[in-house]
């Protein structure tokens, strides 16, 4: 086996996290002279939106430390058709100032849910930042016949800058840790028959959960599987780092040493030295950034994973699958 994009077995592990939820919202301050008797007419409330009850939650956890790529993301059990009211009212801050991001919506994979939307700034977060987020929406309409039905807060911080870049024809891996590098790892990036993905990827995922046991598999293994005549395996692969959705790696492939550091033989994964990846692994985080370029393959889908910084500013700003009806 050559390592790549393979079939993965068993529940998602170390990078999947759980709700943090608490309940905050702000009134705003102000008002107008109260009208004279003569003139003073009493008036009805404005009706509170109605409708089906969408239920928000989050991917992070209240106290995670992430990398500086990792995008904020909230998941919507229902589709909502306007997303003004959302994004109108949840409030990003780092150390305290605005984020100055922005909201994208797009399909979802997740089990129970309809739909997901992603958070992040024009660049990467910055380094050892605390972040805050209030979702003060329960009440609000996500549109027609929609109402969210809770309010939610988030409190994380970001570890180092942690941005490698991988360079697929000279084969090797740039490792930057706050502006330094740190190590330069030799690589085997995917052959011609199945590149790697070129384009930014963000760390999701290290090691897997046993589906027999229900805990973390030692020395971070992953099972990979293929099926595809004349590259079938089924193999456990330790110091395994996920990429993306569709099965890219950064991982160690004691198979194939004769080829890292000078070709591309792998099935999409980045291979490395077993000390190699056992070392990138004991230094990654989930939302650490690694940069792929010179694959020979096709760009990073945004949707593959945490791909959202393939997507240019002005095309993220739009919001993608659900737009804001209103002002």
């Amino acid at each position: 086996m050559s390592g790549g994009r393979a079939r993965i077995l068993g529940v998602v592990g170390a990078a999947v996290l759980v709700l943090a939820a608490a309940a905050c919202s702000s009134g705003g301050g102000g008002g107008h002279p109260a009208a004279s008797a003569a003139t003073r007419h009493s008036s009805s409330p404005s009706p509170k939106p109605t409708g089906a009850p969408v239920h928000v939650s989050l991917l992070e956890s209240d106290g995670g430390v992430y990398g500086v790529g990792m995008p904020l993301i909230a998941y919507f059990n229902r589709k909502i058709t306007d997303s003004s009211a959302f994004t109108k009212a949840v409030k990003v801050t780092v150390n305290g100032k605005s984020a100055g991001g922005a909201w994208y919506f797009e399909n979802t994979g997740r089990d129970g849910q309809a739909l997901e939307a992603h958070y992040r700034p024009r660049t990467y977060w910055p380094a050892h930042a605390s972040i805050k987020v209030d979702f003060p929406v329960k009440g609000l309409s996500a549109g027609p016949g929609l109402i969210y039905d809770d309010s939610l807060t988030l409190a994380v911080s970001t570890g180092a800058a942690n941005v490698s870049s991988v360079d697929c024809s000279a084969e090797k891996m740039t490792v930057v840790s706050d502006g330094r590098t740190v190590r330069t790892l030799p690589t085997s990036c995917g052959k011609a028959t199945t590149p790697t993905y070129t384009g930014t990827k963000v760390l999701m995922q290290k090691g897997e959960n046993d589906p027999k046991t229900g805990k973390m598999r030692p020395d971070g293994e992953v099972r990979m599987t293929s099926n595809t005549p004349g590259n079938r395996y089924d193999e456990i692969v330790p110091w395994s780092v996920r990429v993306t959705n569709s099965g890219e790696y950064v991982h160690a492939a004691s198979w194939n040493t004769g080829n890292i550091g000078s070709r591309s033989t792998s099935n999409g994964c980045t291979n490395l030295n077993v000390a190699d990846a056992k070392w990138f692994y004991g230094f990654s985080a989930v939302g650490d950034v690694v940069t792929y370029a010179h694959t020979g393959g096709k760009p990073m889908p945004s949707w593959d994973g945490y791909g959202d910084w393939n997507l240019d500013w002005n095309t993220w700003v739009r919001g993608g699958a659900v737009h804001a009806r209103s002002k």
